[in-house]
């Protein structure tokens, strides 16, 4: 079982790591339409997960895209 990147312990997560924001995301913000987050909001939101480590500069619309689409496939499967 490979270590979870938001435990203490697990590997930093990068802007690149869409699917592991997504679940992080889901679990922290689990009632938020992940569709109605602006990505202004939605970049905060990830700079404050725990085990995020990540230039905030190098965050851009197609990764925050990626993020968002990430949390809504999890949004929408626990809806």
């Amino acid at each position: 079982m490979t270590p979870d990147p938001f435990v203490s312990g697990g590997a930093p997560v990068k802007w690149t790591d869409t699917e592991d924001i997504g679940i992080a995301l889901q679990e922290k913000f689990p009632d938020i339409d992940p569709l109605t987050v602006r990505f202004t909001d939605l970049r905060e939101r990830v700079l404050q997960l725990d085990g995020f480590d990540d230039d905030p500069k190098t965050s851009n619309e197609p990764k925050l895209e990626a993020i968002q689409m990430a949390w809504y496939e999890e949004w929408k499967d626990n809806q």
